[in-house]
């Protein structure tokens, strides 16, 4: 029984970290997603949600100013959640002061704290273009990043296309993260994009739940069930800054209990009748599953027969070790890849701990 249990443990951990990325790989070499992209030029209306960022909004302005397509068939909304009388005027001055391209197409929404998603179900009711341009305050875009997302969005078989967040200097995991997003998308298994940067047709917006905290996927899952693929353009790039240590921690628990929220919000995700079932399993919801398999695998592990406890108890013991070093700042790869291992899977516990004590009302952080 412990052996089986291990055996099937690891072969399950094996598939969420590796089988599943390679699957990606070899259908987006066999069968890639086909784009066809033509230069298009409707009207767009950029949509920020903004809570207290008004340090940052003047730097997105600016990037925004910057963009290569058409200014004149820009407009921007920015949905300031909670936003109290100082901080809109520090929004409008930041408009007013550089970037005058957008004059006549800026429209800035004061609105009671509300939170993310029904802020942005504001700004997009607010908005006029036929093309959604979402993204934060805080990331700076690269000046191509509207023009190539809308080329793409004129294949009318896709449903939304995400940006690439670029991180300096980026961790282990986002680089991992990162490749296994590109595959899923070329294979056309994608059901997310980054919250920093992706575009839809105005027509195909969802509502979103009030109190969800993940519209970078809850919106892409949606127009999944529809038929319509998700795609992912590299070329649109969102530059963010790396955050602290503990910050990063809590993005990532938002992130994972973000995934289990959706089930609250929409349990039938679970059934395999819609395009993107198997991806949506096997990326968001089977890493979730890490650490409970591991804690089975390690158990188990001590009623083995010698040598084989020995064995697998020594490699958990190393594993453990080497992670406790990289989070103690040790500068080596393997501790640096084992405490990342560490602080994901621990992420994984205390955003699970979250789900159960508040349900669908989760915090921000």
């Amino acid at each position: 029984m412990a052996g089986s249990l291990v055996i099937l443990g690891t072969l399950w951990i094996g598939y969420v970290l590796a089988g599943y990325p390679l699957l990606c790989r070899i259908r987006s070499f066999l069968r890639p997603l086909q784009i066809h992209r033509r230069v298009w030029r409707p009207r767009v209306t950029v949509v920020i949600a903004a809570y207290r960022e008004t340090t940052r909004l003047s730097g997105k302005l600016a990037s925004l100013a910057q963009q290569t397509y058409p200014p004149e068939l820009i407009d921007l909304v920015v949905a300031c959640d909670g936003g109290i009388a100082e901080e809109v005027a520090t929004v409008q001055a930041a408009y007013r002061a550089g970037e005058q391209e957008l004059t006549g197409r800026f429209r800035l929404l004061a609105l009671p704290h509300i939170g993310k998603a029904a802020a942005l179900n504001a700004g997009v009711a607010a908005a006029r273009g036929e093309i959604l341009v979402m993204t934060d305050a805080r990331q700076r875009l690269s000046e191509n990043a509207i023009a190539v997302l809308v080329d793409a969005l004129a294949d009318p078989n896709l449903g939304a296309v995400g940006g690439q967040l670029v991180l300096p200097g980026p961790s282990i995991y986002w680089r991992y993260e990162s490749q296994v997003r590109r595959w899923e998308a070329e294979a056309g298994w994608a059901t997310g994009v980054s919250g920093a940067l992706y575009a839809l047709r105005r027509s195909d917006w969802p509502q979103l739940p009030s109190g969800l905290l993940l519209d970078d996927v809850w919106v892409p899952l949606t127009l999944k069930r529809r038929g319509l693929q998700i795609a992912i353009e590299p070329a649109a790039r969102a530059f963010d800054e790396a955050g602290a240590t503990r910050p990063e921690f809590q993005r990532k628990v938002r992130t994972l209990s973000g995934n289990l929220q959706l089930l609250l919000f929409e349990p039938t995700l679970l059934l395999p009748s819609w395009p993107g079932w198997f991806s949506f399993v096997s990326h968001k919801l089977m890493r979730l599953s890490l650490p409970f398999t591991l804690l089975v695998v390690a158990a188990a592990s001590y009623y083995l027969p010698l040598p084989w406890r020995r064995l697998l108890v020594a490699t958990h013991a190393t594993g453990f070790t080497f992670g406790l070093l990289g989070l103690l700042g040790v500068p080596l790869r393997l501790a640096r890849i084992a405490a990342t291992f560490l602080t994901l899977n621990g992420a994984v516990l205390v955003g699970v701990t979250r789900v159960f004590t508040h349900g669908r009302r989760l915090p921000w952080s």
